[in-house]
């Protein structure tokens, strides 16, 4: 690190700590989280609610309210979805699987504590990265191409292989449900499809009704089904803190998230959901116990913490680098810096160091804060547990509705909520996971547009899309993730065998 490094980032954090940039960090913090516990707002619409007060403000306050606004945003979607099985966006789908799994062991306060550890680590993790290596990783993401994206999307899908939950071909079929859903509405070329003529669908379905009502509204339908049957089981007593050796399992999990997170966060259009289901999966392929996982495995809630935390950082360096926005909340907060006169790009490092640094150090203080804010509460959310059935349903479904209608004002978003958390009720009765849905979903669009731009590319040669280096090893890295899984359970059963056979 250069001495002029050291002096700029001195200077950040001497505005970062003046009393009232501090207190637009102490509010961006809480109003993030909050707003984060709450579906259908997100980060995006957090951001772009304070938009009116940002402005009023000086660049180097707007960019700590926003960045720490930013950063509880993306924390408090992790407190509905370990609690009550409710996501709030599609990087919160991923901490439903092990986090509500151990919220139903008695073990809500560990989950809910390695959450905002790990958001801690990830995040500063990402500030680091952000301030030695941005500008050469956000040159380095200028040369994925369409070609690239859709080796990228092809990856991500090879997700699926961990998340089929003992059955690879459910999966698969879960996941190209996702595919087939996400291909409602109007694509890219203005074609209509699979919308019945109805306008309700042109803009596709939400992702949020997609979410809430596979995992939500089917919770609700199995609670009352236990409940009518006296399948339902007792209130357990809920630890509140984590262990020193919960710690210690996880501290890979949550190191190798935020490695992932924040280098798919700098790819603009990524965004943090893919990189919670990649950072999932690779903890499932690396683990010596991958059963584990979708039980209540506390790795299964540190990585796609980490991963989603650190994304979020990492979609800063190309809004900041190049001015090109990795998310809906970058392109919110690269409007209100150019509306405030401070000119992203190459030259931003130079020309305006009192934001980049600024910045730099209120992410650090932002995460020191969430840290300081959530802890505490961990007993106070973890009592929501032990609120009598009737009225949790009750409450899960009140927050469900408000979340989906919240988005866009439309009854039809809700009436796609209730098909989809049916249709979620089934497929678990049936063995099917749900997160490949999502994950097809997610995908699909994204992959979609990326073929599409690749074919005008090469004016419909297809050996555009397997004559790049970077593409080539995406799509070696997808082969290597579907088959680990065989490769492992080969070598496991080669094992057991000479193990009984040495024992005979």
């Amino acid at each position: 690190m250069s001495a002029q490094l050291w002096i700029h980032l001195a200077e950040g954090f001497a505005l970062a700590l003046q009393p009232e940039n501090l207190l637009f960090a102490a509010i961006g913090v809480f109003l993030g989280t909050v707003v984060g516990v709450l579906p259908g707002i997100g980060p995006a619409g957090a951001v772009a609610m304070v938009l009116p007060l940002v402005f009023k403000l000086n660049p180097v306050s707007s960019i700590i309210m926003l960045a720490s606004l930013y950063s509880g945003a993306m924390y408090g979607g992790s407190t509905t979805s370990i609690l009550l099985n409710v996501p709030g966006e599609s990087s919160s789908v991923v901490t439903c699987l092990d986090g509500y799994q151990m919220a139903k062991q008695g073990r809500a306060g560990p989950a809910l504590c390695i959450a905002a550890i790990g958001s801690y680590i990830a995040g500063t993790l990402g500030v680091v990265g952000l301030m030695l290596f941005g500008p050469g990783l956000a040159r380095l993401a200028l040369k994925f191409g369409p070609p690239e994206y859709f080796a990228l999307m092809l990856f991500g899908l090879s997700a699926v292989s961990s998340l089929a939950s003992g059955s690879l071909i459910k999966g698969v079929m879960a996941m190209i449900l996702g595919l087939i859903i996400s291909t409602v509405g109007m694509d890219t070329t203005g074609v209509l499809r699979f919308t019945f003529g109805r306008a309700d669908l042109f803009g596709g379905i939400e992702l949020l009704s997609l979410s809430i009502g596979l995992f939500a509204i089917s919770e609700i339908l199995v609670l009352i089904r236990e409940h009518h049957t006296g399948a339902a089981k007792e209130i357990l007593s809920h630890k509140l803190f984590l262990s020193f050796k919960d710690f210690l399992d996880s501290i890979g999990a949550i190191l190798r998230g935020s490695v992932v997170g924040f280098l798919i966060g700098i790819l603009p259009g990524a965004g943090a959901g893919i990189a919670s289901f990649i950072s999932y999966s690779l903890e499932i392929q690396i683990s010596r116990q991958p059963e584990k996982f979708g039980k209540g495995e506390i790795r299964g809630v540190a990585a796609p913490e980490s991963a989603n935390n650190a994304a979020s950082v990492g979609a800063l360096v190309t809004m900041l680098t190049l001015g090109i926005p990795g998310s809906a909340t970058t392109a919110i907060m690269l409007g209100a810096l150019m509306s405030l006169d401070v000119q992203t790009g190459p030259l931003i490092f130079s020309a305006h160091p009192d934001v980049v640094y600024g910045l730099v150090a209120a992410l650090y203080l932002g995460n020191i804060m969430l840290v300081i804010l959530n802890l505490p509460l961990v007993g106070i959310f973890v009592r929501l547990l032990r609120v009598p059935l009737k009225y949790l349903i009750t409450f899960i479904l009140m927050l469900s509705i408000i979340g989906v209608y919240s988005a866009n004002q439309n009854v039809v978003d809700l009436v796609f909520m209730c098909a989809f958390g049916v249709l979620g009720y089934l497929m678990r009765r049936h063995g099917y996971p749900l997160a490949p849905v999502i994950l097809g979903f997610v995908l699909g669009g994204r992959m979609e547009d990326a073929l599409r731009q690749s074919m005008i590319m090469s004016q419909g040669n297809p050996i555009i899309l397997f004559s790049r280096p970077i593409s080539i090893l995406f799509y070696i890295l997808a082969l290597f993730f579907i088959l680990l899984p065989f490769i492992l359970r080969y070598i496991t059963g080669k094992e057991a065998e000479e193990i009984i056979d040495q024992e005979g």
